[in-house]
């Protein structure tokens, strides 16, 4: 694309790696407020900006391999499913505070992009398989005709 000039527009080439700084510094914020207790209008806004895409966000890098769709719709669903589970891991002790919520949520995501960025060190993906786990004959007995129900 080109702008007015007829130079690139750099924007539409960088602009994943913009909106993915935007949403960086926005949860980072609501996590540093939350777990500081500031009293901030931004305070709340913020960390429910986190509370979903920084769950949604790990999952996504982690799925690897499927459409963009597909990663998306089971990223949102599966952030959801992680701030129900945290919640609900969080309910039954005696003082759940919002502290503690934040934090797990914290910690789920690291794992998660951690999990993301270990499975791409390795060379592998979830949509990866490892050669020795593949359906189908591989030795070389298993290559004949015979159907192997006609094996003894």
């Amino acid at each position: 694309m080109q702008g007015i000039k007829g130079k690139p527009l750099l924007v539409g080439n960088d602009l994943p790696a913009i909106l993915s700084g935007v949403t960086f510094a926005i949860s980072g914020t609501g996590v540093t407020l939350a777990l500081a207790d500031a009293d901030s209008p931004l305070r709340a806004p913020f960390v429910l900006f986190f509370l979903f895409v920084g769950p949604a966000s790990g999952l996504y890098a982690a799925l690897r391999g499927l459409e963009f769709t597909t990663r998306a719709t089971t990223a949102a669903a599966g952030a959801v499913a992680i701030d129900l589970a945290v919640a609900g891991a969080l309910s039954p002790l005696n003082t759940p505070t919002a502290n503690g919520g934040v934090a797990a949520i914290v910690v789920v995501t690291a794992l998660l992009f951690l999990w993301a960025v270990g499975g791409r060190r390795n060379g592998r993906t979830l949509s990866t398989r490892r050669p020795d786990r593949v359906a189908g004959p591989l030795r070389e007995e298993e290559t004949d005709d015979a159907s192997p129900l006609d094996r003894p």
